[in-house]
C-alpha cells in the first residue's frame, strides 16, 4: 500500500548528498556508533542514491553501487515502521533492474534479516563484523533464477 506522502527521489551524491548525509549521521554515526571513517567510506560519488521524503521532509537513505550492491539504509526513528525503508529498497531494486544488473547484493545488520527476507533476500555466509555491528551478506536474483 502507498505511503500518503511519500516521494523517493533518484539521483547523484550532488543531487541528495546533503540531506543523505545528515540521516546517514543520525542513524548510523550517532544511533548505532558507527565512526566517521567507517561511515564516509569514500564511494558515494560513484553511486545512484535514494532519498525518501515524507510530507516533504528527508527521512530515508540508500544507495546503489556500481555493482548492485545496495548498502546505507538508513530512515530516521521516527519515520520507522511504515514502511520507507521497503520503498526505499523497491526503488534500488528497481534501478539495479534498469541498469541491467542480473541481481542485487548487500550486508544485513543481523537484526534486519526480516525485513530483507520478506523483499525476497536470502542470507548467505557466515555471521561477520562491520564497524562492530554483526551482518550476514544477502542475494536477490533479478532474472527469476
Amino acid at each position: 500500500m502507498p505511503i500518503a506522502n511519500l516521494e523517493i527521489r533518484e539521483g547523484s551524491w550532488e543531487a541528495l548528498g546533503a540531506e543523505a548525509t545528515e540521516i546517514r549521521r543520525v542513524v548510523f554515526i550517532e544511533e548505532q556508533g558507527v565512526s566517521r571513517e567507517e561511515e564516509w567510506d569514500g564511494r558515494d560519488g560513484d553511486c545512484h542514491h535514494f532519498l525518501a521524503l515524507l510530507a516533504g521532509r528527508p527521512v530515508g537513505t540508500a544507495r546503489l553501487l556500481p555493482d548492485a550492491h545496495i548498502g546505507r539504509v538508513a530512515v530516521l526513528v521516527e519515520a520507522r515502521g511504515h514502511g520507507i525503508g521497503a520503498a526505499l529498497m523497491r526503488a534500488a531494486i528497481e534501478a539495479a533492474r534498469r541498469h541491467g544488473h542480473p541481481g542485487v547484493a548487500l550486508a544485513s545488520q543481523t537484526h534486519a534479516l526480516p525485513f530483507y527476507e520478506r523483499l525476497g533476500f536470502a542470507a548467505h555466509g557466515p555471521e561477520f563484523l562491520d564497524a562492530g555491528i554483526p551482518h550476514r551478506n544477502m542475494r536477490l536474483s533479478l532474472t527469476g533464477e
